[in-house]
């Protein structure tokens, strides 16, 4: 086996966190829909398949290193919201929390020296860049327009996608 029981547990784990994430996208893009905003709705669907197939990504990797996936129970998401600014808000705290998840695996596996692993999760930890940013910024396009401006961020949506600003020339 190329990994020990204990990160297979941990990577066990962290596909559950995976799965709930997804749900918890479900959750937030079925309230969009709800509330007849089609781009939100959309744009949190697509996150939803997003986190089910980094999940997907841990099981093929629980598999490749000889190890057996065991999916946790996943807890229901939230399933109400206060205002488009609440669900926004929780899925940038879903996307730090999952960040936190990710490094702690990264330290598990540099702990015991797993290279294998380690690079498996390179992927990942920039993946949480781009999800913390993409939030981030999604929260602050709908922080700017307002519960009655909800039309913009769905007008801002349609025209980027949600995708995060470009960093300036150079500045990487």
């Amino acid at each position: 086996m190329l990994a020990s029981d204990k990160l297979i547990a941990a990577f066990n784990r962290q596909i559950g966190n995976e799965m709930g994430a997804s749900m918890l996208y479900v959750s937030i893009a079925s309230y969009f829909d709800s509330e007849a905003l089609a781009q939100l709705a959309q744009f949190f669907y697509r996150q939803a398949e997003e986190e089910r197939v980094h999940a997907m990504k841990f099981v093929k990797f629980v598999i490749d290193v000889e190890g057996r996936v065991a999916i946790p129970d996943v807890p229901a998401p939230q399933n109400q919201f206060a205002s488009a600014e609440a669900a926004v808000e929780l899925a940038l705290e879903s996307e730090r929390r999952v960040t936190d998840q990710i490094y702690e695996l990264v330290e598990d596996a540099r702990g015991e020296k797993n290279y294998v692993a380690l690079r498996f999760l390179d992927w990942f930890v920039d993946e949480q860049l781009e999800e913390v940013a993409t939030m981030g910024s999604l929260l602050q396009v709908v922080r700017r327009a307002g519960p009655q401006g909800l039309l913009h961020v769905e007008d801002h949506l349609a025209r980027t996608g949600g995708a995060p600003l470009e960093s300036p020339a150079g500045a990487e």
